[in-house]
């Protein structure tokens, strides 16, 4: 989930932006402002991924916002005024949407943003071999070999590493058990799932297919971009 917020002078520009937001699953407002000094205190003290920018606006404008960031966060431009396109490049701004914006170009330079982001995510920390995980036994750590993980599957307070004929069931949750895991070898395909990718034999509509496994996989619409970027990346045209 990437968290954004949005910083416009203007209420009807930040309902727009709100409102599209809200359209992509994996958006999430942490806040909107229309006073740029206090939307830089949020940036200062939260998690904020994304900023959409106006760039003109009382007390500071956008160019100097960034400035003011330092690559806290990355940034797509929103505004009425194209000449400040330039200026907003030489600060390695992802986007620059020019008003009235419009859903599919929104959307494609929120696409800009998360591939910024990935290639500016770090690996995680685990060794590429294996994990341990905390069993549902109290007290029980067992060591897995990734090679050996066919999926993973989402069960309300655990989570199960399907393995073969093996079910472990492990006392955590998706979006941790997704940050350990490592992103060349395993891709989250559905809330409920991260598969190996290696696994993969094919796909039938939202379906996934894995080797030697009957279960149903199915594909999140949210995951299927980063999922068929892979499929693409192998495919014969």
């Amino acid at each position: 989930m990437i968290n954004c917020i949005i910083v416009d002078d203007e209420q009807h520009a930040i309902d727009i932006l709100t409102h599209y937001v809200q359209q992509t699953p994996f958006l999430h407002l942490a806040g909107s402002n229309t006073n740029p000094i206090e939307a830089l205190q949020l940036v200062a003290t939260q998690k904020i991924d994304l900023v959409f920018l106006d760039i003109q606006m009382p007390e500071i404008s956008g160019i100097d916002f960034i400035k003011a960031i330092n690559g806290k966060a990355k940034v797509i431009l929103t505004t009425a005024y194209p000449e400040f396109a330039l200026d907003g490049f030489e600060l390695e701004v992802v986007d620059y949407l020019l008003k009235p914006i419009r859903l599919p170009r929104f959307l494609t330079a929120v696409q800009k943003a998360v591939k910024a982001l990935n290639e500016h995510k770090p690996e995680p920390d685990t060794n590429d071999d294996y994990i341990f995980v905390k069993t549902e036994s109290k007290g029980k750590l067992l060591k897995i070999n990734l090679s050996e993980i066919d999926y993973v599957e989402g069960m309300k307070n655990y989570v199960a590493i399907h393995r073969g004929n093996q079910k472990t069931l492990v006392y955590t949750n998706m979006k941790d058990i997704e940050a350990r895991l490592p992103n060349k070898l395993f891709i989250r395909v559905h809330k409920s799932f991260i598969i190996a990718i290696s696994r993969i034999t094919g796909i039938e509509g939202n379906r996934l297919m894995l080797k030697d496994i009957s279960a149903e996989i199915l594909i999140g619409e949210s995951y299927k971009n980063d999922l068929m970027e892979i499929i693409r990346n192998k495919m014969i045209q």
